[in-house]
């Protein structure tokens, strides 16, 4: 194990034309043996592990497929790695917190059972339930809670659930802090439900899924080896966005694809397959410009998930029967995959938190995303250009990805996403249109106030104003412009797919696909027609107005929220 160098095996695991399996297979291994022999010498001279242990919250809401797909990855994780190793069975360094928001007691019971499951597999999982979280919040003293109602929830004993992904993870840090045994060695790693503890590489088969990281190891030699307080990993594979920021550049996609299937034989031999060009940074963004990204190519092949022989008639299915995806975040043309770049570890300044991979230390566990009683979409991003202001960086980013996948194999009907409502083919993603342009909105006022104003005192309520004031004015103007392209786009697509003569046309084996073209247009038209309700509200100065009275109110008491949570610490 001496020669052991995880640098040297990971370059070569990720170089061009590698036996990218046996390689991994050796890495996983070598990782194992080195583990069996940290163990085997604190036993032999009495010492103890010093590297850090992991508290792994999973804030959930009534997703049951989605906390076992996380779960299990994080399962593969350990037994692939053998992090901290095990006794008696139990891997010792690594516990989990489900945190329930769930309103369904099915959907508890469920993931009661999933928690029990990989208990029996050695995982150290704890279900946080709505009870506990209640009690445990009511054992603050009242006037700290009081304070900290817009961060922990005010909500009543019989209606604590749904209280968003940020008041659950908030509540969770304290379940966190009572599993806590050695302040100094515990690091707190902050995921969602639909991230796995993998990452994705394109082969000419498709997409693949490797355990290809070890998190916990890398993770664990940053911050002993550096004085950050706050490390996030980004994500691959699904957008980590609202479809209401994404309909433009996929109608493209679409139209693209119906394009170039247009000039294929339905017949022929299903061709598009291979290894397709990688989307750049925020590629799958419509406004990628206003967060200093490049311009994008115009349009990104689509890239058939069939296997074995098939035509285009089935490839056309299939993408139909996905198209509608899309109003829950899969992006079928976008994806994000994994690139080993220039390593793994090295650390860069961020700006933005990644709510579903984050970890902290025990300091940073005060450096909270904070304005979740608004319900706004960007609140990662808005916190991170706080917390970049206030700790510089020590608020770090590293290439430690999780994948991300919007969809599970259990399919729409059993999925839930706040902010989406699903009806037999209507899909209204009203709710979460409206809070992505009022969180783009909180954004870019928070990273233009900290340029202008000192982050650690309270902000001066007329540089709010006049900040927020001038940025709606540019928003309003961007997201008309947007509007006017998606409305346009839709009728194109369209025309393209139903007037033009093409020969799914005359295929009555076609028909059920086409109905699900014809469903994916409307629900376009639906949330960003002339109708759309999200955009009637957008468009309205008197729901501006008490939208924007909320985001000054918010931001001009974060100075004293973030001290009374700050003494919790």
């Amino acid at each position: 194990m001496s020669g052991f160098n995880p640098t040297q095996l990971e370059q070569a695991l990720w170089a061009a034309g590698a036996d990218f399996h046996t390689l991994l297979a050796d890495y996983q291994a070598r990782f194992r043996e080195q583990e069996a022999l940290i163990q085997r010498q604190c036993r032999e001279n009495k010492t103890s592990d010093e590297r850090h242990h992991f508290i792994i919250s999973i804030p959930i809401a009534d997703r049951p497929p989605h906390l076992r797909a996380c779960l299990e990855s994080i399962h593969q994780l350990c037994r692939l790695y053998d992090y901290g190793g095990q006794t008696h069975g139990i891997w010792g360094k690594v516990q989990v917190v489900v945190a329930e928001d769930s309103r369904d007691a099915a959907n508890i019971q469920r993931h009661i059972e999933l928690v029990n499951e990989y208990r029996a597999k050695g995982l150290q999982v704890h279900h946080f339930g709505l009870d506990e979280q209640y009690a445990l919040l009511h054992s603050l003293p009242a006037d700290t809670r009081a304070q900290l109602g817009h961060l922990l929830s005010t909500q009543p004993r019989e209606r604590f659930y749904l209280k968003g992904q940020a008041a659950n993870r908030n509540l969770s840090y304290l379940k966190c802090l009572q599993l806590t045994e050695d302040k100094a060695r515990t690091l707190y790693y902050l995921v969602d439900s639909d991230q796995h503890f993998c990452v994705n590489r394109q082969t000419e088969a498709g997409e693949e899924a490797v355990y290809a990281l070890n998190y916990f190891h890398a993770i664990d030699r940053i911050f002993r080896t550096s004085d950050t307080l706050m490390l996030t990993g980004k994500m691959v594979g699904d957008p980590p966005v609202s479809p209401s920021v994404m309909a433009a550049n996929f109608l493209d996609d679409v139209a693209a694809f119906f394009t170039r299937l247009a000039g294929l034989p339905s017949g022929e031999a299903c061709r598009f397959h291979g290894v397709h060009k990688q989307p750049g940074d925020a590629a799958y963004h419509d406004l990628a410009k206003l967060f200093g990204f490049d311009h994008q190519p115009a349009t990104y092949d689509y890239a058939c998930r069939l296997s074995g022989a098939h035509d285009h008639a089935a490839c056309l299915r299939d993408f139909a029967g996905r198209l509608n995806a899309f109003f829950f975040g899969e992006h079928l043309t976008r994806k994000t995959w994994f690139s080993y770049g220039s390593g793994l570890s090295q650390l860069s300044p961020a700006r933005t938190v990644y709510p579903g991979n984050y970890v902290v230390n025990y300091a940073g566990l005060k450096y909270i995303i904070p304005f979740g009683h608004l319900r706004l979409r960007m609140s990662g991003p808005t916190a991170g250009r706080l917390i970049a202001a206030e700790i510089g960086p020590r608020f770090a980013t590293c290439n430690l990805p999780n994948l991300h996948r919007r969809i599970t194999e259990a399919g729409l009907a059993d999925d839930f996403r706040p902010g989406v409502e699903l009806g037999q083919e209507r899909i209204d993603i009203a709710n979460e249109f409206e809070r992505q342009f009022f969180g783009d909105l909180m954004l870019f006022t928070t990273e233009a106030l900290v340029k202008q104003a000192d982050v650690n005192r309270p902000f001066d309520k007329v540089v709010v104003e006049t900040v927020l004031n001038e940025k709606e004015a540019e928003l309003l103007a961007l997201y008309q412009q947007k509007h006017a392209a998606i409305v346009e786009k839709n009728q194109q697509l369209h025309a393209l797919v139903f007037e033009a003569g093409h020969w799914w046309l005359s295929a009555p084996e076609l028909a059920g696909a086409l109905h699900q073209v014809r469903t994916f247009g409307a629900n376009i038209e639906r949330n960003f027609g002339e109708q759309a309700p999200a955009w009637g509200q957008i468009q309205s100065a008197e729901h501006r107005a008490r939208r924007k009275g909320q985001i000054v109110e918010a931001l001009l008491n974060y100075r004293a929220e973030r001290q009374a949570w700050d003494s919790l610490f």
